[in-house]
């Protein structure tokens, strides 16, 4: 296998980097103090054909593969995380699953607005009581006629404030025991459906996170998505490319954090010579930069995997889990390395160890990607 970046490949990633450079890096501190949501970047990106970018052409993407949208995830996340993680659940968590499972018809009605930026992706799975166990789901769609009415609620979804429409699990049927969970494309202006945003979060503050209420919503039974009784199977799926996408996030925002640790250590000085002089401050730097690289070499790997539609279900969780762990391991160590001055705001390194936090966190806790890797190993 050959992590060699492709022509292509490399044009985005120049592209991308020079993007984030230029038009988000430049506010993102402001951004997070004052929880704003980087609106206008995205419009930007829409306008360069990226937010549909790993899609079809048909629909109005680009077309490009896995390997492509980890680089944008990882540009952008090195810029801003909370612009890192909008990129990637619209992508990863709202485009994927109408691509995967949606029918020509859906296709055209919610992929396409979602690849041409007319719409943000979300994905409506989390419930107060259905996190880690997200079988727990309590959210009921009941047949009405030729509908289904919802009731439920749902929590920590991100960008669903600026969706017009998102897939939402909910239990279409019981058994006894046994719940029929379906997922249903559900319009977030329909009457009944609230949108509410009022989390203090630790960090990613300019993204969205929201809770959702849903209260006799009624939506046509033809917004089923995929097959009735699927959508356990189908969050499943959709998890996985997810996780690359937080692998790819928590490498931006290492690589962030290591660079700017690095430029400090080289401009301070103490006891009369630079701080990267002293063997301690070396070694935290090597070590740094080394497990920034092997996260990015799983995150490639696991990208190519489902690239080339090979199972990918295990890499996806090594590669989110250690890129999670080592994020906040070298956040953590820039931070260090700064002293004093990385506890202070001006120097953005605490801002992305509270960003990193997340990382351990979202699609799937640390502990969750564990269970997975035994079983898949044989535990």
């Amino acid at each position: 296998m050959n992590f060699d970046l492709t022509t292509e490949q490399k044009m985005i990633q120049r592209t991308i980097r020079e993007f984030a450079e230029e038009v988000v890096a430049p506010g993102a501190e402001q951004r997070d103090k004052n929880k704003a949501f980087p609106l206008e970047a995205f419009q930007q990106l829409s306008e360069l054909g990226i937010m549909g970018l790993p899609f079809p052409e048909q629909y109005g993407g680009g077309g490009a593969d896995t390997v492509s949208f980890a680089i944008v995830v990882e540009e952008l996340s090195r810029a801003c995380g909370s612009t890192g993680i909008t990129y990637s659940a619209h992508v990863s968590l709202g485009g994927a699953p109408i691509h995967l499972f949606g029918t020509e018809e859906q296709k055209q009605k919610y992929l396409t607005p979602l690849c041409t930026g007319e719409s943000f992706g979300a994905f409506g799975l989390t419930e107060p009581n259905a996190g880690s166990d997200a079988g727990g789901t309590q959210t009921e769609a009941v047949e009405d006629g030729s509908d289904f009415i919802l009731n439920g609620s749902k929590c920590y979804i991100t960008n669903a404030s600026y969706a017009k429409f998102l897939a939402l699990t909910a239990i279409t049927g019981r058994d006894g025991d046994k719940k029929e969970i379906s997922a249903i494309i559900t319009p977030t202006d329909a009457p009944g459906f609230t949108v509410i945003d009022n989390y203090e979060k630790m960090g990613l503050h300019a993204s969205n996170t929201t809770e959702l209420i849903l209260e006799d919503v009624r939506v046509p039974q033809e917004n089923l998505l995929g097959k009735r009784g699927e959508g356990f199977k189908q969050f499943l799926v959709t998890l996985d490319g997810g996780r690359i996408g937080i692998g790819a996030m928590a490498v931006g925002i290492a690589q962030a954090a290591y660079e700017r640790a690095l430029q400090y250590a080289q401009e301070r000085k103490q006891f009369g010579r630079s701080l990267s002089t002293f063997q301690a401050i070396q070694f935290k730097l090597a070590d740094m930069a080394m497990k920034i690289e092997l996260a990015r070499n799983m995150v490639h790997k696991a990208a190519w995997l489902k690239d080339q539609g090979r199972p990918f279900t295990k890499e996806a969780s090594m590669c989110k889990l250690y890129a999670s762990e080592m994020c906040m391991q070298v956040t953590s160590e820039a931070v260090q390395i700064h002293g004093g001055y990385g506890y202070m705001r001006e120097y953005q390194v605490e801002r992305y160890m509270r960003d990193a936090k997340l990382l351990e966190i979202g699609e799937g806790t640390s502990e969750v990607q564990r269970m997975v890797i035994a079983r898949l190993v044989g535990c």
